[in-house]
């Protein structure tokens, strides 16, 4: 790189800091002065969430095809499973050919494409059987337009001519509920208790939750405690630490997914990564969880984002730092189908058995029996690291009283070398993960990482 190349890219990685800081501070709400969250269940912090979509999760699109399944999730390391809306879909107003699980004609329903009743509670049992939470999305902001609770217009937001209003403009295919009216939050209340009561599920993923007053969620979680008092409640939100404080266990870390997706995409350097991490630690209480994400159903696949490689790189990121890491749909054996539009309104199923991959869900399996063998992913601090390429270079350590581990991640298509900045390196030894070939000639702090390459060191606490 020559001197003007570099200038430039300096003087565009200190422009984007502001950018940074300025994004990481939009719609985000003050750290509470009670610096400290609520007790989430200590299982939780040792969780691996998979997000399923049961219409693209197999050919048959039902419940039962997960069910079948489900050995294979628990093989991986999955102890959580996150079901999309299950309901029956409206068809008024539906956006493509079969609509979007998002749009809900009966919150008291399953879908008949996805099966019955009893399907479900045979997947609610088989997955307890094998120490496996179930959790439902729950879409409280809004219904299907053919939903049966458009019989109380009193129920929805409006406009000033009266006219019933989606919350977002976008969103053609739902009304949006008007939680000013009680009888909305009380009904509900009482779907979230029907299925935690009835059906055995673990908790809830509330979709947009900022888009519902806070007070709404505070006041339901003791009713749902009531029932099960180790229920979870994971937020679709970002940025907006209050819902932790009282209401939710876990919310999504979509400050961080964004500036992720900004450094692969080659728009900001590595480094971002570490002062997004940083922003959301600040703003948050103390003990804040959040969900670690980098393929999700409202984003293309991470491996049409980053290819192959740099969607590994990027979920080795997230299995590796704090939080709880998510999987999505046939991530684990790199699927490429599309996801979000238009498979959200499509039959667009999960391809199992692509061509051109490596062997990815071996590799997942090692990183999450590590992530369970060790406390310290779960409990243990994070210590960020500079060193000598933070353009490309991610680095840090996990870090508790019995083991650190040195993680080194390039998110770069690059081939990179350099030195890591740690004043102690002995004794750290290459974590051997299956299918992986470990440095030969190592000597660190130095380091060499091929494109999307990445390390793992690990050494046990002197006593």
């Amino acid at each position: 790189m020559n001197t003007i190349q570099q200038k430039l890219r300096y003087l565009l990685a200190t422009a984007l800091i502001g950018w940074l800081a300025i994004n990481s501070a939009v719609g985000a709400e003050a750290a509470p002065s009670n610096p400290s969250t609520r007790k989430s269940p200590d299982w939780l912090r040792s969780a691996v969430v998979y997000e399923i979509f049961p219409r693209n999760f197999s050919q048959e699109g039902d419940l039962n095809a997960i069910t079948a399944r489900l050995d294979e999730l628990n093989d991986l390391g999955v102890n959580v499973l996150w079901l999309m809306p299950i309901h029956p879909i409206g068809e008024k107003m539906k956006k493509g050919s079969i609509g979007s699980p998002f749009a809900v004609r009966d919150f008291y329903a399953i879908n008949p494409d996805y099966g019955t009743t009893n399907d479900f509670k045979r997947l609610v049992e088989a997955a307890h059987k094998r120490n496996m939470k179930v959790v439902m999305d729950i879409v409280v902001g809004q219904t299907a337009w053919d939903n049966a609770l458009t019989e109380h217009p009193e129920y929805f937001l409006k406009d000033t001519n009266g006219v019933i209003l989606p919350p977002d403009p976008g969103w053609t295919d739902v009304a949006g509920l008007n939680y000013a009216n009680p009888e909305v939050r009380r009904y509900m209340i009482d779907v979230m208790k029907y299925w935690l009561k009835d059906f055995g599920v673990d908790g809830f993923r509330c979709d947009v939750a900022p888009t519902v007053p806070v007070d709404f969620w505070e006041a339901a979680r003791p009713e749902l405690e009531m029932i099960n008092p180790q229920v979870i409640i994971l937020a679709d939100a970002g940025a907006k630490p209050a819902l932790l404080t009282k209401a939710f266990d876990v919310d999504s870390s979509w400050s961080l997914f964004r500036t992720l997706d900004r450094v692969m995409s080659g728009v900001v350097p590595a480094y971002f990564v570490k002062q997004s991490w940083e922003n959301t630690y600040q703003q948050f209480p103390k003990g804040a969880l959040h969900l670690r994400i980098t393929d999700i159903h409202e984003q293309p696949r991470a491996v049409a984002r980053y290819g192959v490689n740099g969607a590994l790189a990027t979920q080795v990121l997230m299995l590796m730092l704090d939080g709880v890491p998510l999987f999505y749909n046939g991530m684990e054996v790199g699927d490429a189908t599309e996801s979000t539009d238009p498979a959200l309104f499509e039959k667009v199923p999960v391809l199992w058995s692509p061509g051109g991959r490596p062997p990815l869900r071996d590799i997942y399996r090692d990183l999450l029996k590590l992530r369970k063998q060790y406390p310290v992913f779960c409990n243990g601090e994070v210590v960020w690291l500079e060193n000598t390429a933070l353009g490309e270079v991610v680095s840090f350590l996990r870090r508790d009283a019995k083991d650190e581990f040195l993680v080194l991640i390039n998110l770069s298509s690059r081939r990179v070398t350099g030195s890591v900045e740690l004043s102690n390196t002995e004794s750290f030894e290459p974590v051997k993960i299956s299918n992986r070939t470990n440095p030969v000639d190592t000597r660190l702090p130095d380091f060499e990482l091929s494109g999307y390459g990445w390390l793992i060191y690990h050494r046990p606490v002197p006593k």
